[in-house]
C-alpha cells in the first residue's frame, strides 16, 4: 500500500543573486511501513525534500499525496526528529515527551502512559525527572525520539538525526530505531550523510544528485533483518555502497524507481 506519492516535485528559493533550484522534478512512492534512507551530496536537497513531505513547506510544482490526498498543510500523523535534540531546557525528560500531546490535546493519562513505555523502550526508564543538561547528547537524542513518537503517528521524518553523535552513540541508535521500529512499525525517511548507516537502515535507499537535487537511483537493501553489525562486511553490502558511492561521487545512475 502507497503512503507517499511524490511525482514532479520541484522548489525554488528566491536569492539575492535570483531564483535557486533546490529540488527537480523528484518522482517517488514509499510504501506504508518502509524504512526509506535519502543520500547524496551536501546541499543536494535531501532537508528540503523531508520538509516538503512533512509540509513545512510548500513544493514551488508537482504533487505531494500523503495517503492518496494532496499534503497542503502539516498533518497530525507526523512524527519529525532534527539534528539537534531541541529540548526544552527547563522541562524534565518527562514533560519533554509530552509536550506535544499537551498541544495536541491528547488525554492526559494516555499520554503519560505511552511515554513512560516509551522512554523505557529507548532505555530511559529512571531518567524521567532528569534535565536536558543532565543527559549525554545521545541520550538526549533518544528524548527527542520519544517526542516524534508520543502521538503515535505513522510516518516519521528524520534529518541527520544521528549526525553531532560520536560513531560509537551513533551505531548504537542505529540499531535501537531499528528495534522501534520493528516494535512499532512506522513510514520512516532518514536523510543521512553516512552510507554504511543508509544501507544498514533502510529497505530501499534513495539516491540524490548534486544540486538541483534529483533522485539518481534506488538502491532496494535485501540484507534480512534484523540486521547486524557483521553484514557491513559481506560482499552483498560492499555492492550495495559501491552502488550508492557511484551515484554520489560520479553522478552516475539510472533513475530507476
Amino acid at each position: 500500500m502507497d503512503k507517499i506519492h511524490i511525482e514532479g516535485l520541484e522548489k525554488t528559493y528566491a536569492s539575492e543573486g535570483g531564483r535557486v533550484t533546490a529540488l527537480a522534478q523528484v518522482n517517488l512512492t514509499i510504501r506504508q511501513n518502509e524504512f526509506i534512507t535519502l543520500v547524496g551530496p551536501s546541499g543536494c536537497g535531501k532537508s528540503t525534500l523531508l520538509k516538503l513531505i512533512g509540509a513545512l513547506i510548500r513544493p514551488s510544482r508537482g504533487l505531494l499525496l500523503l495517503d492518496g490526498a494532496a499534503l497542503t498543510r502539516p498533518p497530525r500523523d507526523v512524527g519529525i526528529v532534527f539534528q539537534d535534540a531541541v529540548l526544552l531546557e527547563w522541562r524534565s525528560v518527562l514533560d519533554n515527551v509530552l509536550l506535544p500531546a499537551e498541544i495536541l490535546g491528547l488525554d492526559k493519562t494516555k499520554a503519560h502512559a505511552r511515554a513512560m513505555h516509551l522512554l523505557h523502550l529507548v532505555g530511559l526508564a529512571g531518567f524521567e525527572r532528569r534535565f536536558p543538561r543532565e543527559l549525554s547528547g545521545g541520550m538526549q537524542q533518544r528524548v527527542s525520539i520519544c517526542r516524534a513518537l508520543i502521538h503515535n503517528p505513522s510516518i516519521l521524518l528524520m534529518d541527520e538525526p544521528f549526525a553531532a553523535l560520536d560513531a560509537m552513540t551513533r551505531e548504537e541508535l542505529g540499531f535501537e530505531l531499528m528495534r522501534i521500529w520493528d516494535t512499532d512499525k512506522k513510514t520512516v525517511i532518514f536523510v543521512t550523510h553516512n552510507i554504511t548507516e543508509a544501507i544498514l537502515l533502510a529497505d530501499r535507499v534513495v539516491a540524490m544528485s548534486r544540486r538541483p537535487g534529483r533522485i539518481v537511483r534506488i538502491v532496494d537493501i535485501e540484507l534480512p533483518r534484523p540486521r547486524t553489525i557483521d553484514m557491513e562486511f559481506s560482499p552483498q553490502f560492499k555492492s550495495y555502497s559501491d552502488q550508492i558511492r557511484a551515484v554520489i561521487y560520479h553522478g552516475e545512475g539510472d533513475g530507476r524507481q
